[in-house]
């Protein structure tokens, strides 16, 4: 089974050049020294274009405070930076730690997932065994303060969550309305690192078809997988569906993890080209002992995208996967963080990656095999139904979500794939 590898690439800038002094530098007395010093006299002239922009704006702007060099140079750094592509961007040091966190899986906080809906903080579900889980919360509750400040005034579920987590072993007071109930009450609890879970069902569908479904890629993600994969095949499945659908990606290697145990050792899963023809990084299974042979049928979505597109393409390029479903996203390419100090950091696009076959799927997205597309309306309901739902009681599902459980369209197709594999490898083996 695989196991957790490496982190995601991370570069560290080293003090000794002045690449430093152009992402650090905020003074703008500071930047033009740090600029003076490029041997490049192109890069020269432009920094020294670039500063007396920024004296002629600090000295006539109206307004002094919106002017302050020290602002005006942090905002050339995101403009710098963010103009290249929806994916590189200047992280100030409060969202490069939440990026930090959303890679690694691990945060402070009480273990509960929100959402808003209709102007409500609802609880989508506690994390098993984290202080929410402990003291009583359920799905369904709303969160309507937060250390005794209506979450109101927080205006979107990231500004609740962000202040639901914290250091560990601190204190917060969650106020909470029960509608099943008509109550309300508070709970005070202890923030604890908590682990976020990539693989939220895990289940035997069908008479013997595996179901796993991925909602992110994380630094745990690959265990985790490994986990539920152990799992399913100790109770004789004959065959698996991955879901993928509204997966963003995150690790890459990550993706490479959960590959493995389809791949015998040595076999290439993806690989990276970056700017230069040495750039190139090939990733292939590592895993021992034979590969998992089961028949596969991968789930996909316009959602689907980065490290879930790896996970497709390979599968996909190697016959090892029936894809179901709506062409993916398109996001082919990696991202690299340089820290910087302060806390802050540089989350930079360097390369891209390509399947197994040298296809890049950058702004083309994976088409699947079977094509079965889902209305809006039916995605946000399905999204819903399968994150969050406990569809046994098909009436109390209604009245907590205002309307009937829907027939999921593309796991239904990925099913009468898999049965179609089955019964044709049941008469070739006769």
């Amino acid at each position: 089974m695989p196991t957790v590898g490496g982190m995601f690439k991370r570069i560290l800038i080293l003090a000794t050049g002045v690449m430093l002094g152009i992402a650090l530098s905020l003074a703008a007395a500071r930047v033009a020294v740090a600029w003076s010093l490029f041997p490049s006299r192109e890069l020269s002239r432009h920094a020294g274009y670039v500063r007396d922009v920024m004296q002629l704006v600090s000295e006539h702007y109206v307004d002094p405070r919106a002017a302050a060099y020290d602002k005006l140079a942090r905002n050339a750094i995101h403009g710098m930076v963010e103009s290249l592509d929806p994916h590189s961007e200047f992280l100030e040091a409060k969202d490069n730690k939440e990026f930090e966190e959303d890679l690694t899986g691990e945060f402070g906080g009480i273990g509960i997932e929100v959402e808003t809906r209709a102007g409500k903080a609802i609880v989508i579900a506690p994390i098993a065994g984290t202080p929410s889980d402990r003291a009583g919360i359920q799905r369904g509750d709303e969160v309507v303060a937060i250390d005794g400040r209506p979450v109101e005034s927080l205006n979107s579920s990231d500004g609740i969550v962000s202040q639901l987590r914290g250091k560990p072993k601190t204190k917060v007071v969650v106020g909470l309305f029960r509608p099943s109930t008509q109550r309300r009450f508070e709970v005070a609890l202890v923030r604890e690192v908590i682990r976020s879970e990539s693989v939220r069902d895990v289940r035997v569908i069908d008479g013997g078809v595996g179901y796993v479904q991925l909602t992110e890629f994380s630094d745990h993600t690959g265990e985790q997988f490994g986990r539920a994969l152990e799992g399913l095949l100790r109770r004789g499945v004959t065959s698996l569906v991955i879901d993928l659908r509204n997966n963003p990606g995150g690790v890459l290697e990550a993706a490479v993890e959960v590959a493995e145990p389809f791949f015998r050792k040595g076999e290439l899963i993806v690989y990276t080209q970056g700017r230069q023809p040495a750039d190139r990084d090939d990733y292939r299974a590592e895993a021992d002992g034979h590969p998992v042979t089961l028949p596969v049928a991968v789930l996909i979505n316009a959602g689907s995208a980065s490290a879930a597109e790896i996970l497709t393409g390979a599968l996909k390029d190697t016959n090892r996967a029936v894809v179901v479903g709506e062409r993916s996203f398109g996001k082919g390419s990696v991202q690299s963080v340089f820290p910087l100090k302060n806390g802050e950091g540089l989350r930079l696009t360097t390369a891209r990656y390509y399947t197994p076959a040298g296809v890049s799927i950058h702004e083309k997205g994976i088409t699947p095999h079977v094509e079965v597309v889902m209305t809006p309306e039916e995605d946000e309901k399905l999204s819903r139904q399968r994150a969050r739902a406990d569809l046994s009681d098909p009436q109390a599902f209604k009245e907590r979500f205002g309307f009937e459980p829907i027939e999921d369209r593309q796991l239904q197709a990925a099913l009468d794939v898999l049965k179609g594999v089955r019964v044709l490898a049941g008469r070739s083996g006769r």
